[in-house]
């Protein structure tokens, strides 16, 4: 019965942007929903709702990373409403898409900057950099 169920969880981690649902995944696993509702429960601590919410806003975050709009993020992990995707990423993330963008933006331009303020003092000291740019 585990294989399934995380053979059903493997299906929804390929398959998490396309129109997907509790008969779909269940399906998959050879269960009723309500029983596959429990066991996914049970094995994963989450609902299959909750795990592909999880995983779309993770894929959300790494398009966004990578600078795709807000409204073509939505739709390319599967959502199909821009409003509630941004209400659910600030549920989730504590602040909207579009700020999510811009805060990686922020970052990516600072990492060009000062790209040594990234690496970590104890790699920095071990190699007997400075945080200027220079060696010591």
């Amino acid at each position: 019965m585990y294989k399934r169920v995380v053979e059903a969880k493997l299906y929804m981690d390929s398959h998490y942007h396309e129109k997907i649902d509790l008969n779909n995944i269940s399906n998959q696993a050879n269960f009723s929903k309500y029983h596959f509702l429990r066991l996914f429960k049970h094995a994963f601590g989450k609902s299959p709702h909750q795990y592909l919410i999880e995983t779309r806003l993770l894929a959300a975050k790494k398009l966004l990373r990578e600078n795709n709009s807000v409204k073509d993020t939505c739709y390319k992990v599967g959502f199909e409403s821009v409003p509630s995707f941004i209400t659910l990423f600030k549920k989730r993330e504590n602040i909207t898409p579009n700020e999510y963008l811009k805060k990686n933006k922020q970052v990516e331009k600072e990492k060009e900057e000062r790209p040594l303020s990234f690496i970590p003092n104890c790699f920095v000291e071990n190699f007997g950099w400075d945080k200027g740019g220079g060696n010591k």
